[in-house]
């Protein structure tokens, strides 16, 4: 594998950097996640529609640009950096993803076009009513009654679930336990018998919402492939998607360096800039190891997922694990390095950490990737 960024794919990441840098500024950011979405409208238009984001790994054939997994994974690293405030994880990584492993021909043919051109924003609905990574966390039940599949149950901690047009549900065989009878399902947003709740939650430069379904009736088309048992398929989505996050986590953890080496060039005590002090350039140094190795790690999944490598569960959870802990890191230190300031409302650092910390349980906490690496490699 060649870790270095092609011509094409450095030219993306400075178009990225410098649109958001003008567009998803700590103000931009501000007023998106005080409003009622939590998003801008017209961010996302450009971004989606007229910049191609939400196109960026969905192939020509269903009218993305079928770029790979590298550049999705570029992106949301500069989106981690500018905390983006934007449907473009849930809908380019999750409901993406979980539509290309699980969906048929004819539908891949009908829903991911609209995807791709950000007119129909996707989310996947996986985390049942406790939350937690997995097959084993899917709790609604589905169940067959003539030519429609019945939905119940909730799903709590959906991103961008408030909001999205197009939801993939998970639901599970009544009686069924772990990856066995889960399928998927494809559901308007605006479905009858479907309750959207938006929650209030840590993080708010991210909305999660709460599904509760109460007799929802879908049609037979709705289940992706007519597959009842898509646990693994949807166990593929979630690693694809844990690869994107862990890609915009290295771009949170890179944001929290660079401006606590800013302010400690700034910042002046006893006569000194603080980043004068020793202690200070060992908390810069550490973070930068943790920095570099979140990004070989995030890179890597992202080259095995564009390869479809067998080494891809393996390598999402070692991302995944690595990526969440050196994003908190990154962010508790900053705000030690910043000191009182770092939790004020003037600077964005607190943000960060707020991020930092939902993000490490939103696709299963370190502990659960790791214990995972450690099955797979037989300890």
């Amino acid at each position: 594998m060649d870790f270095r960024f092609n011509e094409e794919q450095e030219e993306l990441r400075s178009i990225a950097r410098a649109f958001l840098a003008e567009n998803s500024g700590s103000e931009q950011v501000r007023s998106a996640m005080e409003s009622e979405l939590g998003w801008s409208e017209d961010l996302w238009n450009q971004l989606g529609s007229e910049l191609g984001w939400a196109s960026v790994q969905i192939p020509e054939a269903y009218g993305g640009l079928d770029l790979g997994y590298v550049e999705l994974a570029a992106l949301m690293e500069i989106a981690g950096e500018h905390l983006l405030c934007a449907p473009f994880f849930s809908s380019a990584c999750l409901g993406a993803n979980a539509l290309l492993a699980a969906g048929s021909e004819a539908q891949k043919t009908e829903l991911l076009p609209g995807i791709a051109e950000g007119q129909s924003r996707a989310t996947l609905a996986h985390a049942g009513s406790g939350g937690g990574p997995g097959c084993p966390a899917v709790t609604p039940v589905w169940r067959r009654e003539g030519g429609e599949f019945i939905l119940d149950g909730t799903h709590s901690f959906v991103v961008d679930g408030h909001s999205a047009d197009l939801l993939i549900v998970a639901a599970r065989r009544e009686g069924s336990q772990g990856a066995e009878g889960i399928g998927l399902f494809s559901v308007p947003g605006d479905t009858q018998g479907l309750e959207r709740v938006a929650l209030t939650t840590l993080d708010q430069t991210r909305r999660l919402a709460r599904l509760d379904f109460t007799g929802v009736r879908v049609p037979e088309s709705a289940l992706l492939d007519g597959n009842d048992e898509a646990g693994a398929a949807l166990e593929r989505a979630l690693q694809l998607s844990t690869i994107g996050l862990a890609a915009e986590q290295v771009g949170g953890a890179q944001r929290c360096l660079d401006m606590s080496v800013e302010y400690a060039l700034e910042r002046e005590q006893f006569g000194r800039a603080i980043g004068s002090f020793q202690s200070i350039k060992h908390k810069c140094a550490d973070m930068m190891v943790a920095v570099e190795a979140a990004r070989s790690a995030a890179y890597y999944a992202a080259c095995v997922a564009a390869e479809g490598s067998d080494e891809l569960p393996t390598c999402a959870a070692l991302a995944a694990a690595e990526c969440a802990e050196a994003y908190f890191r990154c962010a508790s230190d900053a705000i030690q390095i910043h000191g009182g300031v770092g939790f004020t409302w003037e600077y964005d650092i607190h943000l960060h950490f707020k991020r930092a910390k939902a993000g490490e349980t939103l696709l299963g906490e370190p502990a659960h990737h790791r214990e995972f690496i450690a099955q797979e490699i037989g300890l």
